[in-house]
């Protein structure tokens, strides 16, 4: 039974960590989703195990990771389905160079994070987070619809947090 007493302790300690970092975090980004940011963080298993915002960067940070390549393996495969406005062919293209560029930023951010180096860690999350916006331009650009409209802003949602948070480290 102190087991399970223990695990409710601990996960609920968790949960109060990442409210607490994400509502801080969204008063101080306005672009910061309060919701999105706890459910991202609460849904991940790293997360539950954090007892510091510093070990809680890890998580979103990983998450963000991910996702980036998620989105480049969308583009690449309209690419390749050649289901899209030719028009839209050279921006398609950017995307997939932009979340290239995003990841190298990703996992750079990772090695800081992973050697508490925050400033050099919001550098490289600051890069990744710009890559989802020009990707979205690039469409505005040839006025036409973007396909991962949603990708991009859940991709920019996803870097936020951890920027946010090295932000407050």
């Amino acid at each position: 039974m102190t087991y399970t007493l223990t695990s409710d302790i601990y996960i609920s300690a968790a949960q109060t960590l990442i409210r607490d970092s994400c509502k801080t975090a969204a008063a101080k980004d306005p672009n910061l989703k309060y919701d999105f940011c706890v459910q991202s963080l609460e849904q991940d298993p790293q997360s539950k195990t954090a007892t510091s915002l510093s070990g809680l960067v890890l998580a979103p940070t990983n998450n963000a990771a991910s996702k980036t390549i998620n989105v480049k393996g969308i583009v690449e495969t309209i690419l390749k389905s050649k289901k899209y406005a030719p028009s839209t062919k050279p921006a398609l293209r950017t995307c997939v160079k932009l979340y290239d560029d995003a990841y190298g930023s990703l996992k750079e951010a990772l090695m800081n994070v992973k050697s508490s180096d925050y400033k050099s860690a919001n550098m490289h999350l600051s890069a990744a987070l710009d890559e989802p916006g020009i990707c979205e331009n690039g469409f505005k650009e040839k006025h036409a619809k973007s396909p991962v409209t949603n990708e991009n802003n859940v991709s920019f949602q996803k870097i936020l947090i951890p920027l946010a948070f090295t932000n407050m480290l």
